[in-house]
């Protein structure tokens, strides 16, 4: 597993840690990289910078992804989806110079592992409607 894909799930990680145990994120990082080990400093460093904008920007994100998952609150996504979800889009937003098709795809493989078979379609099309939204903003 390449070390950015190995980031992304982490920051899954860390980010449905601090949903369903309802942590704030230095308590979030406290605990997640205390029990996790064998992670070189690349790997750590993203993950940092992805939980941190997911984290810091987490209303603006929550909004954008509502927005364009049509009928479907934030709240009453799985977990899962939600957080794979909101890791994409903190990328996409802080991470503007990586081609967000490589952002999609590399969700898309971590939901391969986390999330339920039926929840791909779903990921794909909500966050390739994102994408081109925010890159519709960045050109006009």
């Amino acid at each position: 597993m390449g070390t950015r894909r190995k980031s992304r799930e982490l920051t899954l990680q860390m980010l449905y840690q601090g949903d369903l145990g309802k942590q704030t994120p230095d308590e979030v990082r406290k605990v997640f990289w205390s029990s996790t080990t064998d992670v070189d400093a690349e790997t750590r460093g993203f993950a940092e910078d992805l939980y941190r904008v997911a984290t810091t920007r987490k209303e603006e994100i929550d909004q954008i992804i509502e927005a364009h998952a049509q009928n479907w609150r934030i709240e009453r996504m799985p977990a899962v989806d939600r957080n794979l979800m909101r890791g994409a889009v903190a990328e996409m937003l802080g991470f503007p110079n990586t081609p967000a098709a490589i952002v999609i795809n590399e969700s898309l493989e971590v939901a391969r592992r986390y999330a339920a078979p039926e929840s791909i379609h779903f990921l794909n099309g909500v966050l390739d409607a994102i994408a081109r939204d925010l890159m519709k903003q960045r050109l006009g």
